[in-house]
């Protein structure tokens, strides 16, 4: 794939640090589902979308799956639930990928904003059938807040691959 220009030359990812994300993640999400409110983001979801799009090989649907059941595990909810609304979004998230990367960190959540509402709209479908439970107003702030948490994501965990700004005569590029 050719670069846009203008754009820095990343290392390869550590596969370590994909999956350290992926488990501080979880524990970060399982940590805002104690505290029970329903509007704050879901840190796994913008996680998984970020390595999805920037490491399709590596993390895709079965990741989305694995972590959607430790969620439902974790949460008691309809077993499958999340796995449901992560594994379709990282479904969108491995088609868009291509076309993600090449809008400037700071237009892409306009791109993955659909994507964040789509996770959202799966699993308050899934409750609305199982629970008979509506979706309240204050959850429909969860997919703006992943949205707008987007270029703070990306900066964090693109933060390890980023070339070092000096030159040096040993390096080549």
């Amino acid at each position: 794939m050719i670069m846009p220009a203008g754009r820095p030359l990343l290392l390869p990812v550590n596969p370590r640090f994909i999956v350290a994300t992926l488990f501080l993640a979880l524990l970060l999400n399982m940590l805002l589902g104690l505290m029970g409110q329903n509007w704050l983001p879901d840190v796994l979801a913008m996680v998984l979308v970020f390595w999805t799009i920037h490491q399709p090989r590596r993390v895709g649907m079965f990741t989305a799956f694995v972590l959607g059941v430790a969620m439902d595990v974790h949460a008691s909810a309809l077993l499958g639930q999340h796995a449901l609304a992560y594994v379709g979004m990282s479904y969108l998230a491995s088609m868009m990928h291509r076309r993600v990367l090449w809008f400037p960190v700071r237009e892409q959540p306009l791109q993955l904003l659909p994507l964040f509402v789509a996770a959202g709209v799966i699993a308050w479908l899934v409750r609305l059938v199982t629970h008979d439970a509506w979706p309240q107003w204050p959850q429909l702030l969860a997919p703006l807040l992943q949205t707008a948490l987007w270029p703070v994501c990306s900066h964090v965990l693109l933060a390890p691959q980023r070339r070092p700004v000096e030159r040096d005569d040993i390096r080549p590029l």
